[in-house]
């Protein structure tokens, strides 16, 4: 049987599966396995194993995969030092499985790109991208998250909108159509940006807002069509994709897949896949 987890900062998935059984996914909160004391991330395995159990699925694994950000050894390391917590726990729970660490970005290109060749384009919350040569990924015009970057991502809508919404340049009546749905003033906006934990996040979910309104508004259909657009001219068009297929995996990008193709269609580009999330290719990648 195997195990996939797929750890974020705010939730973790984790999807196993076995011959001749669906598969079957629960999640848990984020694991920031530089920050989380051991036990804390020991109390989030038992959690997820119980739910597990608690749908049917008990016993042992063959392999286990876990994919989260930064986890990269080093040269002739199994065990990437940050995670060497987490492999205590799992070995000392699955003395005979095979666990693999791995970085988000190659379980991206993997879910995108399979064991094929590719370019992986991660839309999201955030974007982030790679060249996967399908084995490893081979390069990676950086992300610069969602002050320097985050093309095409969610996040970023949601920046450019509500710059244009402070320095009242959003048209009305959607300026005030935005105000009346959210109560937005400038300090709120400011302390979430800021000081909030979470403010791509917070900018992030404006963006269903906003595209709900792509048909009807001249202004969001060019602020959402730029914001997709930068992501071809500044992070995609540094990879050779006329040679290289492009796959695509994020909920944002999955959401707006025919607004995101037709600006795609203007660099010659028709997608190899659009998934909503990386466990569902993850899954088809380790079957």
């Amino acid at each position: 049987m195997t195990l996939i987890i797929d750890s974020g900062a705010t939730k973790t998935e984790w999807c196993a599966y076995g011959a001749g059984r669906s598969p079957v996914l629960v999640k848990t909160g984020g694991i920031n396995l530089a920050t989380m004391p051991e036990d804390a991330v020991e109390a989030t395995v038992r959690q997820a194993i119980a739910d597990l159990e608690n749908k049917g699925f008990a016993g042992g694994f063959d392999d286990i995969h876990f994919y989260a950000a930064g986890l990269i050894a080093a040269e002739g390391e199994r065990v990437p030092s940050v995670a060497k917590c987490l492999d205590r726990i799992l070995e000392a729970r699955f003395p005979a499985a095979s666990v693999e660490y791995a970085s988000d970005l190659l379980g991206a290109a993997r879910a995108a790109c399979g064991h094929e060749p590719g370019i992986a384009a991660i839309i999201g919350t955030g974007s982030n991208s790679c060249l996967f040569d399908g084995e490893k990924v081979v390069r990676n015009v950086r992300s610069g998250g969602f002050i320097l970057g985050d093309e095409g991502g969610a996040a970023r809508l949601g920046r450019l909108f509500m710059s244009d919404f402070l320095k009242g340049l959003v048209p009305e009546p959607l300026a005030y159509d935005f105000s009346e749905t959210f109560q937005v003033d400038y300090m709120t906006v400011v302390a979430n940006v800021y000081r909030g934990e979470a403010p791509s996040k917070y900018l992030g979910a404006f963006a269903p807002w906003i595209m709900e309104r792509y048909s009807s508004s001249e202004y969001v259909k060019s602020l959402a069509d730029s914001n997709f657009r930068d992501f071809f001219e500044r992070v995609l068009k540094q990879y050779d994709i006329a040679r290289h297929p492009v796959g695509v995996v994020g909920g944002f990008g999955f959401a707006y897949k025919d607004i995101l193709q037709k600006v795609a269609s203007e660099y010659g580009i028709e997608f190899k896949t659009i998934i909503p999330s990386t466990m569902e290719g993850l899954v088809r990648y380790h079957d």
